[in-house]
């Protein structure tokens, strides 16, 4: 029996753990991969963590891993299959058996929408990016484009049109799905053209991005556009497929809870990038980590 059972080991969740040692609870971390970061790992540099600019994403990744082995935190390589509310005890059934513990941290992470195109994998970190905010500022006074259509995409064409000199916003409707008020904003800036019609087909470059295949779906021609960056904003889908008929969710499937990071059910809390809230970023997902330790506390003290 533990005390907490943290799933994921990502942001949220090595910080719940190490705020969990530290709070002396009997605790383990549980991940199907043996290597802690999430999507951490795949940012080439992480330039907007606090004390720590310029770091890459594995190299952030080992610093929050090093950090819990310090505390002795129990990691458990096993994937999860099911979690099933017991009342005051929660149980948790993996490939590898079950573990039953008092309270559980969900910290299952989100997973960004890819394109699904040549050398969007192989460049991912290397010029492809799927967060303007965390990333934008690398690629500032050179020419960027950006995929989707909706609300986030538009925002991240606005953010890059601040620092880069151009950027493209590739869309393959003829008409954007995003707020008007973003659409009115996005169309008064000079250094921003929309491609309408049209797919990334390819991604293309050696060590870094150097440009992109557009295939325009109207006329059926494809065409190069030289850019240094790809910003990829077709939807993020949280990891909350084992959380059905468990927690409450929304019709998006991020789980529903405040900042202290309880969800519908006592004694299970969520955080990182599978809570509904207006920011991810490593930074908001460590703190959900240590909000939900200390709302396991209050649980513990009522119990």
């Amino acid at each position: 029996m533990y005390d907490l059972l943290v799933i994921g080991s990502g942001p949220a969740g090595m910080g719940a753990a190490i705020y969990g040692a530290r709070a002396g609870m009997k605790l383990a971390v549980i991940d199907q991969s043996p290597v802690s970061g999430g999507q951490v790992l795949t940012t080439y540099e992480v330039d907007n963590y606090l004390g720590l600019p310029g770091m890459s994403g594995s190299e952030l990744s080992d610093a929050f891993r090093a950090h819990a082995d310090r505390f002795e935190v129990p990691f458990i390589t096993t994937e999860v299959e099911a979690i099933e509310d017991k009342g005051t005890t929660k149980l948790v059934h993996t490939t590898d058996g079950d573990y039953e513990a008092k309270a559980v941290i969900l910290a299952t992470g989100a997973t960004h929408a890819m394109l699904g195109v040549t050398g969007e994998m192989q460049l991912a970190g290397m010029g492809v990016s799927y967060c303007a905010t965390c990333d934008g500022a690398f690629f500032r006074n050179r020419t960027t484009v950006v995929v989707g259509g909706g609300d986030v995409a538009v925002e991240d064409a606005i953010f890059l049109a601040g620092i880069c000199k151009k950027v493209y916003l590739v869309h393959r409707r003829d008409s954007l799905r995003a707020a008007d008020a973003l659409q009115k904003k996005l169309m008064a800036l000079d250094n921003v053209e929309i491609i309408w019609n049209s797919e990334v087909s390819s991604i293309n470059g050696e060590d870094m991005v150097e440009n992109v295949t557009i295939f325009n779906k109207v006329s059926g021609e494809s065409s190069q556009l030289a850019v240094d960056g790809i910003f990829i904003a077709v939807g993020i889908i949280p990891n909350t497929k084992l959380l059905k008929n468990l927690v409450e969710m929304d019709e998006k499937g991020y789980v529903i809870a405040d900042e202290t990071c309880a969800t519908s059910v006592q004694g299970i809390y969520a955080a990182g990038d599978i809570r509904k809230k207006p920011m991810r970023q490593i930074i908001t997902a460590v703190a959900d980590g240590a909000n939900a330790v200390n709302a396991v506390q209050n649980y513990f003290i009522a119990l």
